[in-house]
């Protein structure tokens, strides 16, 4: 009888484990500045209470923030800004669920004040795109499309200052495209793969979106639940802000000399089948950014005084060979940015883009003053593939990987004036697949 009992007893117990408060995924950090910092969690539903207890390292006294927003639903993701820090300092801090504290904490380092006081910092980040994780249930038979995952063990022990996902961070499926609630246990579900956690609260994590963690593949402004898909972006993710009145993902970062604009390549996307061209000229009716954006992408380049000005992008930017979706086949919109670049002399622009499942760097010259460059960088998880076709042997290809999961880490080095990125591919275990880069002097209108 005993051995009868002993699976029901187990099962009993496993579920009432479950059912405890508990946290789901996370912390996971968000953006740390100067003076405040950003701290994400995921609490169960029997949550009542949630706080973060903090401390300078070195010193016992801390400070507590009690969390003040509604908790008790199915998904509970929520965020805390811990303000009136000092800057260059070294905070620990802990999580608490109904007044005990748990076991889930970390620390940050909040930004040095280096300006009109040092040179330029020298400084890493790292970034990448395509990250699926397999639940069968739900998953198109064959094959399994998402990889090894190990791939984010390296990354949680780089000291980098930050992480910049490129879209695909989690993968809609069919059962998700038309269920809000889907769209919230996606998010949910990927977040709490427990191989990421420890890589979510090793740096702050920013983040654009993709078509798979905007809704169904290859969708724009069409889709129905557009601003549910927002809802569940910002939920997930803590960037300093998300587009302008209520609408697209857009923000931006700063770190040392280098500008990170972020940008949002489905809110106003235009079907990729609408025409090109119209009777000879580009339509102007397909966008990409939108108007809005655009307007706000221009000004802020335009504003920015960085060495390197980062326009991050969901699609391949550049690319004149690809056979799928860039910023390349919405014409109008792709020839006025780069027209505005060139009448303002905006220097130190690159693109970087991921979706692709491979990673190449594309140069493309411009007459007159100095070539774009478009670095991609793709799979972490999800599935790859091998150059093929028009792409086979790119001419505007200056490197690329194929048939391999990886992760990028931009560097930053050098005296002010004589500054020098450094893009480095890395593979599943942290090990260097390509390097290539580039001096602030090249990227200069002559």
């Amino acid at each position: 009888m005993k051995n009868l009992l002993t699976p029901f007893i187990f099962l009993f117990a496993s579920a009432i484990a479950y059912s405890q408060p508990r946290i789901i995924s996370g912390p996971m950090l968000g953006p740390v500045e100067l003076r405040d910092a950003k701290v994400w969690v995921e609490v169960s539903p029997e949550v009542k209470l949630v706080s973060l207890q903090y401390n300078k390292k070195g010193d016992t006294k801390t400070k507590t923030i009690f969390y003040k927003g509604e908790l008790g639903n199915d998904f509970n993701p929520l965020q805390f800004t811990v303000g009136g820090l000092d800057f260059n300092t070294t905070y620990l801090y802990r999580i608490w669920i109904n007044g005990k504290a748990t076991a889930k904490g970390g620390e940050f380092t909040t930004k040095d004040l280096w300006q009109w006081r040092k040179q330029p910092p020298e400084f890493s980040f790292l970034t990448g795109s395509c990250s699926y994780f397999n639940e069968p249930v739900y998953d198109r038979p064959g094959i399994p499309y998402g990889k090894d995952s190990s791939i984010f063990e390296p990354m949680a022990k780089e000291k980098a200052a930050f992480m910049l996902w490129l879209g695909d961070a989690w993968y809609t499926r069919e059962v998700d495209y038309y269920s809000e609630w889907g769209l919230w246990n996606r998010a949910s579900h990927d977040r709490a793969v427990p191989i990421t956690q420890n890589f979510l609260k090793s740096m702050p994590q920013f983040a654009i979106w993709d078509d798979h963690d905007y809704g169904p593949n290859d969708i724009g402004k069409n889709y129905i639940l557009k601003e549910a898909s927002r809802k569940v972006f910002n939920s997930y993710f803590c960037n300093p802000s998300s587009g302008e009145n209520g609408q697209g993902t857009y923000t931006m970062t700063s770190w040392g000399d280098a500008d990170i604009f972020m940008t949002d390549d489905r809110w106003w996307r235009s079907a990729d089948k609408i025409k090109d061209s119209v009777n000879g000229k580009p339509n102007p009716e397909k966008r990409m950014l939108g108007a809005q954006q655009m307007e706000w992408l221009k000004n802020s380049l335009l504003y920015s005084t960085a060495t390197f000005k980062i326009i991050a992008v969901g699609s391949q930017v550049l690319n004149p060979v690809s056979p799928y979706d860039t910023w390349w086949n919405f014409p109008a919109e792709y020839e006025e940015l780069m027209s505005f670049l060139k009448e303002y002399k905006i220097n130190g622009v690159v693109f970087l883009t991921g979706d692709r499942h491979h990673s190449e760097i594309i140069k493309v010259e411009r007459p007159g003053t100095y070539p774009l460059f478009d670095i991609t960088v793709s799979p972490l998880t999800s599935g790859t593939h091998k150059f093929s076709g028009p792409e086979k042997n790119n001419p505007y290809r200056v490197l690329g990987i194929d048939e391999k999961q990886n992760y990028g880490r931009f560097s930053f080095s050098g005296l002010r004036g004589s500054r020098k990125m450094t893009v480095e591919y890395l593979g599943l275990k942290g090990e260097k697949i390509s390097e290539w880069s580039i001096t602030e002097k090249e990227l200069k209108t002559p």
